[in-house]
């Protein structure tokens, strides 16, 4: 047995030789002063002021090819593309509408231009009807335009021309 405990304590010692000693803890940080200010006698505190109101944020609009007739346009010439939308949802001068048959749903997003402006269309978004999943947004247009052809007896609107 003594045989055994030699050859581990003398390896002990050799690793115990190897182990890093802790390091000296530092100097204390130094104390951080934050300044008093104290009211001035005879005036009033300044109170907060109310945040300035927002100023008109232009939208983005969505460019590329293919979206002429869709992008920048109003509520009246989409519906008489796409049909009655499914959801139109206003929120303050933003307006959404949402058309969707069975092959996909398409969203477009419609915002004023300029300060006090109609809602103009400046996006579009298109989903497959049966999950969600993200779809190309101009066959999503163009199924939709021949999915109310097919469907249309007569004008969607008034005053419509074939």
């Amino acid at each position: 047995m003594l045989f055994r405990l030699g050859p581990a304590l003398a390896l002990s010692a050799l690793l115990a030789g190897c182990a890093t000693p802790a390091p000296a803890p530092g100097p204390p940080p130094a104390p951080v002063s934050v300044p008093v200010v104290q009211p001035i006698p005879g005036q009033r505190p300044v109170e907060d002021a109310a945040p300035p109101a927002p100023g008109f944020i232009p939208p983005q609009i969505m460019r590329g090819p293919g979206l002429d007739g869709v992008i920048r346009e109003g509520p009246n010439h989409l519906i008489r593309q796409f049909g009655q939308p499914r959801l139109d949802v206003t929120e303050s001068d933003a307006r959404k509408l949402q058309f969707a048959d069975t092959p996909c749903v398409l969203d477009v997003f419609l915002y004023p231009l300029q300060p006090g402006g109609e809602p103009r269309s400046t996006w579009a978004e298109a989903r497959r009807a049966s999950d969600g999943a993200a779809v190309d947004l101009l066959a999503c247009m163009q199924a939709l335009r021949e999915t109310r052809g097919q469907r249309r007896d007569g004008p969607a609107i008034e005053g419509e021309r074939e």
